[in-house]
């Protein structure tokens, strides 16, 4: 049965807001924002989206809900070993600097722990890392760089001693850290990429798209990266024809573009 009321407000909200509902996986997404229009009062998704006229946080809360924002510091630790002990000395070797992207960075985790490793990499090097989200909520918290124990359990203590300030129970990265990381607001979806990348790390998001939206943003990703550039994925992210996209497996979860 078609539902009326939820298809005017997908087709509502992508021109308040830019966001295609529709490219995100239906039975998911439609779950969860009954569920925070049910939290917030309001008996249809009509007078949800008009409430968003005068209450224009409440498109903040429906980003928030779409994205999870579940996140922690070397998420997967062998990846990120493969990342730091073959990835990265791969395209050091090959480039002095390199242009590096966090997409859909949800709160900062990611793009702090890349900076973490490239330091120990380049001593000394002013690295950079752009990090993106869609989520404003999500992208305030990443800014702020405070985060709870749980967040921190992957980090290995020598980090822990030089890039966190630990305070009351919560770990503050260092200004040092938190001044080579970028972050903006992005929408995967409908914003142009820039281009020229050597290194784009996508993980745990493309999981909520349609088959459709996967496509087009694989074909996105790899026109975004250099000959020889790499595409870091998450755990359940595997990519089964990378040819399809100009890309190869270089390990289990990164593939690089040729």
């Amino acid at each position: 049965m078609v539902d009326k009321d939820f298809e005017w407000f997908v087709k509502q909200f992508k021109r308040k807001t830019g966001v295609d509902l529709s490219l995100y996986k239906e039975a998911q997404m439609k779950r969860r924002l009954t569920t925070l229009r049910d939290m917030r009062g309001f008996d249809s998704f009509t007078r949800f989206l008009k409430e968003m006229d005068t209450n224009p946080e409440l498109v903040n809360d429906c980003l928030d809900r779409l994205t999870i924002n579940v996140s922690e510091f070397f998420r997967n630790p062998e990846r990120w070993r493969v990342l730091e002990q073959k990835i990265l000395p791969r395209l050091l070797s090959e480039r002095r600097l390199l242009k590096i992207w966090s997409a859909a960075c949800s709160t900062g985790e990611e793009p702090y722990t890349l900076v973490m490793l490239l330091d120990q990499l380049l001593p000394g090097k002013q690295v950079k890392v752009l990090a993106t989200d869609i989520d404003n909520l999500a992208l305030a918290k990443a800014k702020q760089g405070i985060y709870p124990s749980r967040a921190v359990k992957e980090v290995p203590q020598a980090y822990l001693k030089t890039y966190f300030v630990q305070r009351d129970g919560l770990y503050y990265v260092s200004d040092d850290v938190k001044s080579r990381v970028m972050f903006k607001r992005h929408n995967l979806l409908a914003d142009p990429f820039e281009s020229g990348f050597d290194l784009i790390l996508c993980r745990n998001v493309i999981i909520y798209f349609t088959d459709e939206a996967k496509d087009l943003l694989y074909h996105k990703f790899s026109e975004a990266l250099n000959t020889g550039g790499v595409l870091f994925v998450g755990s359940t992210e595997q990519i089964f024809y990378p040819q399809k996209y100009r890309l190869e497996t270089e390990d289990t979860f990164f593939y690089r573009k040729i």
